[in-house]
């Protein structure tokens, strides 16, 4: 490999300093020195409405009133009543199911008139749209038989009462038991706004005296790939996001989704079947998980949208802080052997196998990777006595399985030795930067690499996980990214040893976010891809190639690179990241004999701060264009950018 032949500048720890006006000289190995894992870029979920609220298409908050307390006002959070009538969360005498004991009673006072009832205003707006049919559904029963006979009027409509589409369904007061009543709403027209409600009314003269239990209600539009309880098209496909990003992996259920506590843990077992029969959880930030989105459901995921799973299974550790003892594991490595049964068991030997081919899918999901617990370097003490018994036990059931720890990764004290580990990282653009030969130097020894969770949260290192005024970072920005960029050309590297990688966390609901910054932020009825987003997918998880061509080293300067090759159309794929705040001349020396004299580079640039938000979704985007190429070519890279070169 041969070395710089210029190089200049020293990296501030803060911002980026700039070099002076020289030409850094790149020169290309001709010969790969291994190849790129299928897996290397991926995603993961966690925090700030990524689930409820966010690409589960449910449009309906606390739609079956999951772990509230009945009889109290906060109950009701996200519904409230039409036209006088009284509405309370009750602990049902007669419950829907047992996991979802509670139901909404209704209550028709004297001298009520017109359409009374209640609304439900979604995830902070529903988006209404002429050219969908909504499928609307709920239970209902009257806790006492009386002689009414009506009708529910279901409607998408305004917070002012524009209505947009209403259906009608006949109701007898004979109706007892539960049942449920299945409604398609086809709006007339797509308002602008999304401070829309969904409500169920009847008419209140003719029901005055009346009360009427509801219980489980639904709000879909069409989903991804139109799978039943699916996706949120926009976030799951639409121009630019998830789906066109192209990534390998998807790692769920988290991440601090396992579990703030032992009794508020992700179970596997409460996520999947009827949505009745999921109770729900309190989740890690501070808002009721449905579960709707459950393990099945993301298992489909990873289907429709071409990914390999990374799954995780609970280990005996919360982030309350509590290990359980050893002598108490042995049921839990048991739920996560039925848990990874479920995926991939045989239905005829395996009790879970057989429950997942009833739900309609006989055949095993793919799966090879399991992650043994989340971030135990938490309790790394604990952790020794916990992957020893659950690795043990996991290895001798699935044998074919590769699991990963999450301790620390240099500190080698678990048994068995992992063969992988799962490494996570906040920091900021400097900090990234600098560590682009985090990997360069580990021993390559059979031990391979996740770098599970990664992100440039503020540019302040005394505080990195403090407020906006202070360094954090709400949205990503330019400095952040193209710092993550660099650390990515460090991943591509190393990935003989790196097998996998993902930005983390996913998803933002600009209306009710835990943590920032995120790859991808959305409110009712929009997207906003970040450039981190930008980076990770049209600059690395689409030109990843297949091979990885040594090259001359970065020296300390802003410029950091990292060159591939794509073998089936023989297409080198160089990657720059410039940190600094002046555009930097480079000169790249290909050993190929022939070489294209023209090739395409695409470009995310803009000041240190630029980034996309609500406000300006579309500050910085990607640019393609033509460059002139050849076996030894010039290119400046502008300030603060990510480019891709094909040639």
């Amino acid at each position: 490999m041969l070395s710089s032949l210029l190089s200049c500048g020293v990296l501030a720890s803060a911002i980026f300093a700039s070099c002076a006006a020289t030409v850094t000289t790149v020169s290309v190995d001709g010969t790969a020195s291994h190849s790129i894992p299928p897996l290397l870029f991926g995603q993961m979920f966690e925090a700030s409405q990524y689930g409820d609220g966010g690409i589960y298409a449910e449009l309906l908050q606390n739609r079956a009133f999951q772990q509230v307390k009945p009889n109290v006002i906060d109950a009701l959070f996200g519904w409230a009543p039409i036209n006088g009538t009284s509405i309370n969360v009750i602990a049902d005498p007669i419950p829907l199911s047992g996991a979802l004991p509670n139901s909404l009673e209704l209550t028709i006072p004297s001298g009520s008139s017109g359409q009374v009832g209640f609304g439900n205003e979604g995830y902070w707006g529903i988006n209404v749209n002429a050219s969908w049919t909504y499928n609307a559904s709920f239970y209902y029963r009257f806790p006492r038989a009386s002689n009414f006979s009506g009708k529910f009027t279901v409607m998408l409509q305004s917070s002012m009462g524009v209505v947009y589409a209403n259906a009608s369904i006949p109701v007898s007061g004979s109706t007892t038991a539960w049942m449920q009543v299945m409604v398609h709403l086809t709006p007339t027209s797509s308002p602008v706004s999304t401070t829309n409600i969904f409500t169920v009314t009847v008419d209140g003269a003719s029901a005055i005296g009346e009360t009427i239990n509801f219980a489980m209600f639904s709000l879909f539009p069409p989903t991804f790939k139109g799978r039943t309880n699916g996706l949120r098209m926009d976030i799951a496909q639409a121009t630019q996001t998830l789906y066109d990003m192209k990534p390998s992996f998807f790692r769920f259920p988290g991440g601090n989704n396992l579990g703030k506590s032992l009794s508020t843990r992700w179970q596997w077992n409460a996520t999947v079947g009827n949505l009745t029969d999921r109770p729900g959880r309190m989740g890690n930030w501070g808002y009721i998980n449905t579960d709707g989105l459950g393990l099945l459901e993301y298992l489909y995921l990873c289907e429709d949208m071409e990914m390999e799973p990374i799954m995780a299974v609970w280990a005996g550790y919360s982030l309350d802080g509590a290990s359980l003892p050893e002598n108490d594991l042995a049921p839990y490595i048991q739920q996560a052997i039925d848990q990874i049964n479920f995926v991939i068991g045989d239905p005829a030997t395996s009790k879970p196998a057989a429950l997942r081919a009833s739900l309609g899918h006989p055949e095993p999901f793919n799966l090879q990777y399991v992650e043994i617990g989340n971030e135990d370097f938490l309790a790394s003490k604990s952790y020794m006595y916990r992957w020893k018994d659950f690795a043990e036990h996991l290895e001798a059931t699935f044998p074919h399985l590769k699991f990963i720890a999450t301790s620390h990764l240099f500190n080698r004290t678990l048994d068995p030795i992992p063969k992988q580990y799962d490494n996570h990282v906040y920091q900021t653009p400097g900090w990234f930067a600098e560590n682009t030969f985090y990997y360069d130097s580990v021993e390559r020894n059979g031990i391979y690499y996740f770098e599970g969770e990664y992100a440039v949260v503020s540019t302040n290192a005394s505080d990195l996980f403090g407020k906006s005024f202070n360094g954090r970072l709400v949205y990503p920005n330019m400095q952040g990214s193209v710092g993550e960029a660099a650390f990515m050309t460090g991943l591509e590297r190393n990935s003989d040893i790196v097998f996998a990688a993902s930005y983390a966390p996913l998803l933002m609901n600009t209306a009710n976010y835990q943590w920032s910054p995120n790859l991808i932020a959305f409110d009712a009825s929009h997207v906003y891809p970040s450039t981190s987003f930008y980076t990770q997918q049209v600059l690395f998880s689409l030109n990843r190639g297949t091979e990885y061509f040594p090259s001359t080293l970065p020296q300390n300067g802003t410029l950091y690179w990292s060159v591939t090759r794509d073998a089936p159309t023989n297409t080198v794929i160089i990657k720059v990241a410039n940190t600094g705040m002046t555009a930097e001349e480079m000169l790249f020396e290909l050993p190929f004999n022939s070489v294209h004299g023209t090739g395409n580079a695409t470009v995310l640039s803009g000041s240190a701060t630029a980034n996309n938000s609500p406000e300006t979704p579309n500050a910085v985007m990607p640019v393609t264009s033509q460059i002139k190429t050849g076996k030894s070519f010039s290119y400046t890279a502008p300030a603060y950018s990510v480019n891709v070169l094909r040639v």
